[in-house]
């Protein structure tokens, strides 16, 4: 039993990382989670495989993002508190020995590393009017997650340029010897003078050569940025080949859905980002997604031209992942409401004492509305002290309350 005062986020936020091994440790694999990571990871082990796309979805407070957030962390396996992420969450899984077993070879056979993100909370640097806007986003968590300054993405591609020659570092030193401070805090007011002044000189006397050479170097870079889907592939491409054998870098998008809002060009940008990755990076670069609605109600009205454009789109995130109140009542019950054995036996007694008075006390006089009671003791032991209709009552709320985003 775990403690019942531990704290419990109540809310899942992509970018907090603070509680890696509590939150895989407290994750509920439900039946239906069981059935669907089955073949998540079927597909993701599945070198010969054709597709690179998974699309979680479920109402607000279903658990997607969530479920995102955690296949993040077990896929890139990383070890806290003294252990394997992907062990950690494979030894939850108690009914199903396939799925453990494709769970720990993938953890064992396929380094990776996870960009998890809120689409939204980065789309700050463009507008969802650009038809590149997804790919505008894209570009800038995978440049923050090499460490550089991804917010202007021709400072990005200025310090990506060293990297590439090896010199980023050589230079970040070298630029506070010029100007007396950081780089990671100089470069957010480049476009003043004596930031200029000591990056030319940081970068002549690295390539020795005269700093007038690069007087103004962030300007011609942002003269000449020019950003494209196959580019952005092949530089993931040359970071994945960068890592070794088998290693794959992996997209974690939370809330596409909420930021597509039907507009199809956007949908498409999304599914050839992922298309271009696969070709590009052979299959080692992964687009997961999450949005409150399934695939089939994102795309929007039915022409002939936009059917096309949804069959590319369901072949690329062929990996489903659909999250229902079912789902939610499971989760409830063994994360909040599970029973010590003292209280299981107690509350069965009471069951067995009274399930004809609480039949009574929780049934609806005909012609109202009806809503559903305990369906046995175990039901009875595992809701307690809830009533199943309380379940469903407030799986309505929020769903009303998202869609007036309230």
């Amino acid at each position: 039993m775990k403690d019942v005062t531990r704290p419990i986020e109540t809310v899942i936020k992509a970018d907090d990382r603070s509680h890696i091994a509590q939150e895989v440790d407290e994750y509920v694999i439900t039946r239906e989670v069981s059935n669907q990571l089955g073949d998540f990871f079927e597909y993701y082990n599945d070198k010969g495989s054709l597709i690179n796309g998974a699309w979680i979805s479920g109402f607000f407070g279903s658990g997607k993002s969530h479920l995102l957030k955690i296949l993040s962390y077990v896929l890139e396996n990383k070890v806290y508190d003294g252990k394997h992420v992907g062990d950690i969450f494979a030894e939850k899984v108690k009914d199903d020995m396939k799925l453990k077993g494709d769970i720990l070879r993938c953890g064992r056979n396929i380094p990776s590393e996870s960009i998890l993100f809120n689409i939204d909370q980065h789309a700050q640097i463009t507008s969802k009017s650009d038809e590149n806007a997804i790919l505008k986003v894209f570009y800038k968590v995978f440049y923050d997650h090499q460490g550089f300054y991804g917010f202007q993405p021709h400072v990005a591609a200025f310090e990506e340029s060293l990297a590439r020659d090896t010199n980023y570092e050589t230079f970040k030193a070298e630029f506070a010897n010029q100007y007396g401070s950081g780089w990671e805090d100089a470069r957010k007011d480049y476009i003043k003078p004596l930031v200029n002044q000591a990056i030319a000189r940081a970068c002549g006397t690295i390539y020795n050569v005269d700093p007038a050479e690069y007087s103004n170097i962030l300007l011609k870079y942002q003269r000449d940025l020019k950003q494209s889907v196959e580019d952005f592939a092949i530089k993931v491409n040359s970071y994945i080949q960068s890592r070794g054998k088998n290693f794959r870098l992996n997209f974690f998008v939370d809330e596409v859905g909420q930021f597509i809002a039907g507009n199809t060009r956007l949908m498409l940008n999304l599914q050839t980002i992922a298309e271009t990755l696969f070709t590009k990076c052979n299959g080692n670069s992964w687009v997961i997604v999450t949005s409150q609605e399934d695939l089939e109600s994102i795309v929007g009205d039915d022409t002939k031209t936009q059917s096309d454009d949804f069959s590319k789109i369901q072949g690329r995130f062929k990996a489903r992942l659909p999250l229902t109140s079912a789902n939610v009542d499971e989760v409830i019950e063994k994360r909040l409401l599970d029973k010590s054995e003292e209280g299981q036996v107690f509350l069965l007694n009471l069951y067995k004492e009274q399930h004809e008075n609480i039949k009574t006390l929780i049934t609806f006089s005909s012609g109202s509305v009806q809503f559903r009671g305990y369906q046995d003791k175990e039901d009875f032991v595992q809701k307690y002290p809830f009533l199943p209709y309380q379940f469903d009552l407030f799986q309505q709320c929020l769903k009303t309350l998202s869609r007036h985003n309230v």
